[in-house]
């Protein structure tokens, strides 16, 4: 049985679904996983995808890092759980299911039904469940489809509740009261964890509005906000003790008190000018010192410190309001202030707020005016200097972003909403307190969900007190992170986080395991059976229902210290909860401990980078921490994100964003997890159809020498049993350097995946193609065309079968699609006992047999000679067809220059030339030029630019090159001191002497002899002729090894050229014989000779 022929043009998206028909009828990942059980484990632990809508490509890029390292795992004798999760709880469903729905709040939610409405969050995480399955398995991802984890299971929801009860057990879970981002929309609070990853670059209307001193007539203190709604619940001011601060009086005779620096600051005009988190449309931002010229001008009375100003007292520009006068606040009472009948208005006066709590000024010089307006209701840094101050909170909204009752006129209207911001700057106008108005642009919070505008609320939330985080930290060191600063970025969010906010107050998730008493106290549940023990009604309604919400919430339990009876809180939990626990949940940590054990921890996980170190890994972190002590995993790989190939974000609005599923088959699942693999993780992915169609040429590239091989194969019948061995007296440098290079790949690349590198592979291998398929099949083309079957032309079918059995072995857990249809056919057709599948084989080991350093350097040097001497040939505009009399080399290695000397039948042949000459000393054949840089000069060295422009003038260029060939630097010595010229600092202009075009690098020196005799003028005649009787050939779709008979007319220089070179002609082209005149024959056409045009007719033979 012999390797069949194949079509160099393939289909690659339907050739994907041929093999995964294959793998499916003959069961190959579960062939995979029968081999590799009892054998060394390998745990890896997946990161949930959110089970919410179909998968976009920028999931395919997690996953097929996934899949890569996992099939690399297998292939290296590892057993493997091949579990997948999904992410099922959390307000992203919940978001979804409102929009079919037409929901717009919380509201219509609870009219129709809160039991319906979970129902349907379960069916969406069900149905988009499947959806991700099958385009997972398009993806070619290997998991154990039957069994993959689902957050919102009865075991991930009781392990989280074991976890919160250890907590509580120490005293580590609260209710507290703060400010918090919370959405309007969606009736909930925000965590800081969340709030980075929802923020926009929006316009909003900033106001300057004034506030009267008291007892200082016709003075005011100048205040900016950008968001005007927070005014009605203003209780004091800060200033900046040390500032200096003016006191200026406008052309109305009114006293403004401003902060010096930001009276002439140039607000925003770095973004501005770029235009770089600017919005179009919005003009530039004027001074505060433009704003007062326009209205009549100024004068600057005096200038005082901010520490003069702290105790001035002053009236508020909604004093009127009820709420500012109810002692102790509203609707959140200090009881302490109440009792002394301190309302929000008593404590209106100008404070020192002091530093935040790592050493900065919370009030500062530049945007704004230096007197900042501070609500604690309303604000997270403005709450905790409430706290220190002991302020009244003011907190106006509800949980739909309304006000509420006792702010008058504004009750009921949204504070998000643009309308209620325009009534208030008509208020604030109407009664003279509006200063100025502008169009603001700056980055603001909003739901990362639904994406509405969020408001800072003080609202009543469940947390934990995370001071134990020293734990977390402890442990932090003991994971390997990838990229290595990951693990620094991880301390610093653990050094400047706050409490762990979990509770939210909607409907689809983790139903808090809290229960409140009469007393004020609350005991938190920790499994289903001491629910079941503690439980004094509801528990018949609730059991054989998930632990969700709203059959949960009709149970009641009776403390077991207290005996009163409790009622569970109504928050969900935040959904980082859920995906914290699976390194628990997952292996049975409640249900099965010997198993997990077995499992834990996890030996590897992947997870998109930005935001992650807030969300996901902090919860693996701190819940792994509390449990156990120890990290949940050995290695981290994080990666960048998947952007559009502008770098813009993909979103559906801007019709910039592609699906999975037009992806696939479009551009070719293998096209896809070539581009993931080859990723820097480091950098943003730049995803779309251009790059694709990049990396699909190096894809077809590597098709074309499987099919270059296969078709000759099938022609001549090779068979790997008999003709595949490598017997290495037979083999040619070439074949020995490609051996070399293939070995060198296989050891290099097992490093590179160790360690999780795949686009170090990656990189090694497309520098391997290069080298299989433009240097060597197309050098060693002729052994396979050739008719005689000799111990040469079995050498290279031993060789080339050699490497692209080991390349696509290497290749199979990146590309496992194309791998395995080269497989099918190389491998198994020809072998009948051997694996089934690709996927069944082990990856190869390197064989230091064929390793050889030395001959890899001088081969490499050899193609580095031809590739300088092609680099000249474009500079001389002489075509490659066109032969010339020699080339020229300097090279100061005699070892490599006896090398070029020896395999010298190479370089006349890449390069088109008759001869080849060493040279001792490249100054023969070149001279050199050095340029500064000046702008990286210029920043690194300023005056010192012009002493290194004349210096680098008044010498020749070879002074300098010598020296920075050598050390890649160029150091100028002077008077004034060294000057260090590195690669990016200089421009090297090469000029070769008269007649000769030259290039150089790398130590070596290359130049072509540029004079032409009429022999070389004619055999460059034949050349061309060859080019395009070759092109013919393909449009009439002859097959590669058909012989043909050639008709035409020629005569002149054309005939005498062809007279001259007709054998050459004829081993080219496959002719076997010419006619004279011109004949049609099967296929026939035009080509153009030195300007003449020739009819040609070609017929197979």
């Amino acid at each position: 049985m012999s390797i069949k022929k194949v079509d160099a043009k393939i289909d690659f998206v339907a050739e994907e679904h041929k093999v995964l028909e294959f793998w499916e009828k003959n069961n190959i990942f579960e062939k995979r996983r029968d081999l590799n059980t009892g054998k060394p484990r390998w745990s890896f632990i997946d990161g949930p995808i959110t089970a919410n809508n179909p998968m976009g490509v920028h999931h395919a890029w997690g996953r097929t890092l996934k899949d890569i390292y996992n099939r690399y795992k297998a292939m290296s004798g590892h057993e493997l759980r091949y579990q997948n999760g999904f992410d099922c709880q959390g307000l992203w469903v919940e978001v979804e299911v409102e929009k079919e729905l037409g929901f717009r709040s919380k509201r219509d939610v609870e009219k129709y039904g809160i039991e319906k409405f979970v129902n349907l969050c379960k069916e969406r995480v069900k149905k988009y469940s499947k959806v991700q399955t099958d385009q997972s398995i398009r993806l070619g991802y290997w998991m154990d489809w039957d069994n993959s984890y689902y957050t919102m299971s009865d075991e991930n929801n009781y392990t989280i509740w074991s976890f919160l009860k250890k907590l509580f057990d120490q005293g580590k879970i609260y209710r507290g009261i703060d400010v918090v981002p919370w959405s309007g929309r969606s009736g909930t609070s925000y965590s800081q964890m969340e709030i980075i990853e929802g923020r926009k670059l929006v316009s909003h209307q900033s106001v300057f509005i004034r506030f009267q001193l008291k007892d200082r007539e016709n003075e005011y203190l100048l205040i900016w906000t950008t968001t005007p709604w927070t005014l009605t619940s203003n209780v004091v001011v800060g200033v900046n003790i040390d500032l200096d601060y003016v006191k200026l009086r406008a052309v109305d005779g009114s006293i403004y008190y401003i902060a010096q620096e930001n009276l002439e600051f140039q607000r925003l005009e770095k973004q501005y000018n770029e235009k770089k988190q600017w919005i179009d449309g919005v003009p530039k931002l004027k001074t505060i010192a433009q704003i007062f010229k326009e209205r009549g001008g100024y004068d600057i009375v005096e200038t005082i410190k901010g520490a003069d100003m702290v105790g001035w007292q002053y009236i508020g520009p909604y004093d009127d309001l009820d709420a500012q006068k109810v002692p102790g606040g509203h609707p959140f009472t200090n009881d302490e202030l109440k009792q002394k009948n301190v309302t929000s208005v008593d404590q209106h006066q100008v404070i020192n707020p002091g530093k935040d709590n790592v050493g900065n000024d919370i009030v500062v010089a530049g945007e704004g005016t230096g007197i900042v307006h501070m609500a604690p209701g309303c604000g997270d840094i403005d709450h905790q200097i409430g706290k220190i101050h002991n302020l009244v909170n003011l907190a106006p909204l509800d949980d739909e972003a309304k006000f509420i009752k006792k702010f008058d006129w504004l009750e009921g209207k949204n504070a998000t909403d643009p309308a209620t911001t325009k009534a208030i700057i008509n208020d604030l106008k109407k009664r003279g307190l509006l200063v100025y108005v502008e169009d603001y642009p700056h980055i603001y919070p909003h739901c990362w969900r639904s994406g509405d505008e969020l408001v800072f609320r003080l609202v009543e939330e469940w947390y934990i007190n995370m001071d134990w985080r020293g734990k977390i930290k402890s442990i932090v060191d003991d994971i390997e992170w990838i990229p290595a600063w990951g693990r620094e970025r991880e301390h610093e969010w653990l050094d400047n986080m706050s409490d762990w906010m979990i509770s939210k107050k909607r409907f689809w998730g983790l139903a808090l395991p809290i229960w409140t008493f009469d007393d004020g106290s609350f005991h938190v549940v920790g499994s289903k059976d001491e629910l079941k023990q503690l439980s004094v009604e509801g528990w018949n309604e609730y059991d054989g229902q998930s632990p969700h919400r709203p059959w949960i919430d009709k149970v009641k339990i009776r403390h077991p210290e207290t005996g009163l009876i409790g009622t569970r809180v109504l928050d969900v939990g935040n959904p980082w909860l859920d995906a914290g626990i699976v390194p628990f949940s997952t292996l049975g940590y409640l249900t099965d401990n010997d198993y997990w054990k077995r499992w834990f921890p996890g030996d590897f996980v992947t997870e998109c980078f930005p935001g992650q170190f807030r969300h996901w890994f902090y919860s693996l972190l701190a819940m792994s921490a509390l449990l156990e002590e120890q990290a949940p995993f050995k290695t981290l790989l994080g990666h960048a994100l998947v952007k559009d190939e502008t770098g813009r974000d993909m979103h559906k609005s801007w019709g910039n964003a592609i699906w999975f599923d037009e992806a696939a088959e479009k551009m070719g699942v293998d096209v896809m997890r070539w581009m993931y693999a080859r990723q820097n993780l480091e950098n943003n992915l730049l995803f779309g159809y251009r790059t694709a169609d990049d990396v699909r040429k190096k894809l077809i590239t590597f098709w074309n020498v499987y099919s270059f091989f296969a078709t000759y194969a099938a022609v001549d019948n090779f068979v790997p049993e008999t003709d595949g061995n490598l017997d290495e007296d037979s083999l040619t440098i070439l074949d020995k350097w490609i051996l070399a290079k293939m070995h060198l790949l296989i050891r290099d690349g097992k490093k590179a995946m160790d360690q999780y590198n795949v686009f170090i592979f990656m990189k090694l291998f497309e520098l391997f193609l290069d080298d299989v398929s433009n240097w060597y099949v197309r050098r060693n083309r002729r052994r396979f065309w050739k008719s005689e079957d000799d111990s040469d032309k079995k050498a290279a079918y031993a060789t080339l079968y050699h490497v692209l059995v080991n390349t696509i072995k290497c290749l199979s857990p990146i590309l496992p699609f194309t791998t395995e249809t080269v497989y099918q056919n190389l491998v198994k057709h020809m072998h009948s006992d051997t694996c089934e599948s690709v996927h069944l084989t082990d990856f190869p080991d390197e064989n230091e047999k064929w390793i050889n350093d030395d001959l890899i350097k001088k081969v490499d040097t050899l193609k580095k000679l031809v590739e300088l001497g092609r680099s000249a040939r474009s500079d001389s505009n002489q075509k490659i067809r066109q032969p010339l009399a020699k080339v020229l080399f300097a090279l100061e290695d005699d070892d490599l220059a006896n090398f070029i000397i020896e395999n010298q039948g190479i370089i006349l042949d890449e390069l088109n030339v008759k001869g080849i000459e060493r040279i001792t000393n490249a100054d023969e054949l070149i001279t050199y030029k050095i340029r500064p840089n000046l702008k990286t000069l210029g920043q690194k060295y300023g005056s010192g630019l012009s002493i290194i422009r004349e210096l680098l003038t008044c010498s020749t260029g070879d002074k300098w090159i010598k020296q920075f060939q050598r050390s890649g630097q160029i150091k100028i010595g002077t008077q004034d001191g060294e000057f260090i010229l590195e690669k990016d600092d200089i421009f090297i202009d090469t000029i070769a002497d008269e007649g000769f075009s030259a290039a150089s690098g790398n130590g070596l020196t290359v130049g072509l002899s540029l004079e032409l005799t009429r022999e070389l003028v004619q055999e460059g005649i034949v050349r061309d002729m060859v080019r395009q009787v070759q092109n013919l050939r393909r449009d009439a779709n002859l097959a590669v090894e058909d012989r043909i008979r050639v008709f035409w007319d020629l005569d002149g220089e054309i005939a005498s050229a062809l007279g001259k070179f007709r054998t050459y002609f004829c081993s080219e082209t496959l002719t076997k014989s010419i006619g004279r005149k011109f004949k049609e024959g099967d296929h026939h056409g035009i080509i153009e000779i030195q300007g003449e045009q020739i009819k040609i007719g070609i017929e197979k033979v």
